[in-house]
């Protein structure tokens, strides 16, 4: 499944910029503060973790994955300054997937296939508080819904309030499911799945 590479996107205050290796060295000090894996498990990386993760993942995924990598570097329009990233993947929907129209609660199985994107989005701990999580992450899915994506969902520790009020904000809806590691599943509410 090839699909559309990440392009430069603006909002009033924001600019995501298509990521490159060579942001690591900007992007290390925003992300090297272990709170922002209070979450997510693990450690901030070193540069030269951070440099082989960007190249890698600027490469994109390999065409048998099936699989669009997404990835953007959120900049303050007034400075320039990097202040997070946001970032995609899309994939094919499974077998039996549904959309489920709102205004009709009726059901209607699509012919072509569908992407399902799992959305996320990081800010650094100097510059939350802002509002540049739900400002850059509406930019990433208005742009996703614009480049055919058919669904959208985020996967939120349960404890991170903020992160919520994030996809709370973005107009995503909790699920009542979760993932194998716990996180709470959050959806498009025009979307679902069906039950088999």
């Amino acid at each position: 499944m090839y699909g559309p590479l990440a392009e430069t996107i603006r909002t009033q205050r924001l600019v995501l910029e298509p990521l490159a290796a060579h942001h690591a060295d900007e992007m290390a000090p925003v992300l090297d503060d272990r709170r922002l894996h209070r979450y997510v498990g693990g450690e901030p990386l070193t540069l030269g973790e951070l440099r082989a993760r960007y190249a890698h993942l600027a490469a994109g995924a390999a065409p048998f994955h099936q699989e669009w990598w997404l990835n953007w570097i959120v900049r303050r329009v007034r400075d320039g300054q990097a202040v997070g990233y946001v970032r995609a993947t899309v994939t094919p929907a499974p077998p039996g997937f549904a959309v489920t129209p709102a205004s009709t609660g009726s059901t209607v199985t699509p012919g072509p296939p569908r992407r399902i994107a799992s959305a996320a989005w990081v800010i650094g701990m100097a510059y939350q508080g802002f509002g540049f999580a739900t400002e850059a992450a509406r930019a990433l899915l208005d742009w996703l819904l614009a480049h055919g994506v058919d669904d959208i969902v985020a996967t939120v520790h349960p404890d991170n309030r903020a992160s919520a009020a994030v996809a709370a904000n973005l107009g995503l809806h909790h699920t009542g499911e979760s993932t194998a590691d716990g996180e709470d599943v959050w959806r498009l509410p025009f979307l679902t799945s069906v039950q088999e």
